[in-house]
């Protein structure tokens, strides 16, 4: 089974995460299939970066999201997005309401004080 799962990448104290598709059976920062986007949780607010066309051409494909890209997806709003292309809705229309969601975010480059911990 295929997973759509966060992969830790940076150096410690300062961990990025990338967002892959992997078989379930492989180890987090083991071997993946794709490379679908990228989190950073210490900027504010948090950094993410999805090709959202690949993300519903594996999903449609019968791979599974993880609990935590589950709730990343719903908050940028994805599942309502993807919910709405499985009804019929054009996959142009649904990539410019995505581009343009993501051009309305400000999100400060710079990382989080709480994060340095």
């Amino acid at each position: 089974m295929v997973r759509i799962r966060l992969r830790k990448v940076g150096q410690r104290r300062q961990i990025t995460y990338r967002i892959v598709a992997a078989n379930q059976e492989s180890p987090r920062d083991g071997k993946f299939l794709e490379i679908l986007g990228f989190y950073n949780p210490r900027t504010d607010p948090f950094t993410l970066e999805v090709k959202e066309d690949r993300v519903y051409e594996w999903m449609s494909k019968g791979a599974q999201p993880s609990e935590s890209v589950q709730k990343l997806f719903t908050s940028v709003g994805l599942m309502d997005r993807y919910a709405r292309y499985k009804a019929g809705e054009s996959l142009e229309v649904l990539m410019a309401e995505s581009a343009a969601y993501f051009e309305s975010r400000k999100v400060n480059p710079s990382t989080t004080a709480a994060s340095r911990k």
